[in-house]
């Protein structure tokens, strides 16, 4: 088995040419980069929606790396990992913890976008012994405006075909957003070698009903966001089509210590269209 020991021992490498692993975790082998540090509370990256390791920016994973552990993983079924992925968020979150455990860690960093961020507030909230601190990035809680409109979302980002689709979704229609988006998605092809695997059909579809249900679910008097107590670092864009800006705000509202980081000219992906700034804003989070 994998331990914390052996996997940053791979510091020397980064986010385009760390050779991915697997570990076993319940007998389903889980697929995963780890790089960065050797010493510190690894980040764990929680992913969005139909996305796989290979869709998260080395503009940010690498900043990140250079000052703490690094662990990128898919979830049960997703992209290279095996088994079927469950249809509710509080599965998900089970999964995520019991790969944590895995690997050996009993104390980590969450950093979660999007459905991850979903899934990084369920931990916190329920296994707060193992979380440090909480990255939330384009999300929202339990029930938050326009999170349950998925499938309308996903029609207007298909309008100007599939290879627009993220930029449609993470970016603002104005020409500097776009041209960042574009960069983005070179980025996102720095990666030559052991390509991830894309996310399947009924993976895609699991994950937009754990996503739905999320959305039209009510946590009534925010009992799960009061109930995190660990630091919490909350970003997102001003225009963010799929989890409404003010989610964020709603958030902040809610958990007891938080910082809120909003940037302009962005959308649900300006973590990665700012992305050096994003970095540094984590990497102060953590270290202070």
């Amino acid at each position: 088995m994998e331990t914390k020991e052996n996997i940053s021992a791979l510091q020397e490498f980064n986010h385009q040419t760390i050779p991915t692993k697997s570990v076993s975790v319940n007998g389903i082998d889980f697929t995963y980069r780890s790089f960065g540090k050797k010493e510190g509370i690894p980040v764990i990256f929680l992913q969005h929606f139909t996305g796989n390791m290979d869709n998260w920016d080395p503009e940010v994973t690498n900043a990140i790396a250079a000052q703490h552990p690094v662990v990128l993983f898919n979830n049960k079924g997703v992209g290279s990992s095996k088994g079927i992925t469950p249809d509710n968020v509080p599965a998900m979150a089970q999964d995520a913890v019991d790969f944590i455990h895995a690997l050996g860690y009993d104390k980590v960093n969450l950093l979660g976008f999007s459905l991850g961020g979903f899934i990084a507030q369920h931990i916190a909230a329920h296994q707060p012994e193992l979380v440090h601190k909480l990255i939330l990035a384009g999300t929202g809680s339990i029930g938050g405006k326009a999170i349950a409109q998925l499938e309308s979302h996903l029609e207007k980002a298909f309008v100007d075909g599939p290879d627009r689709v993220l930029i449609n979704l993470f970016f603002s229609k104005t020409p500097s957003s776009i041209k960042a988006g574009e960069a983005f998605l070179g980025r996102l092809a720095e990666r030559q070698h052991d390509r991830d695997l894309p996310s399947s059909q009924e993976t895609i579809g699991n994950q937009a009903r754990a996503i739905i249900q999320y959305g039209l679910e009510t946590d009534k008097d925010s009992k799960q966001l009061r109930s995190i107590n660990q630091p919490a670092l909350i970003v997102n864009g001003s225009e963010d089509v799929m989890v409404d800006s003010i989610n964020s705000y709603i958030m902040l509202q809610n958990i007891p210590n938080a910082k809120l980081v909003l940037w302009s000219d962005s959308g649900h992906g300006a973590l990665f269209q700012y992305g050096a700034d994003f970095a540094n804003e984590v990497n102060n989070f953590l270290l202070n």
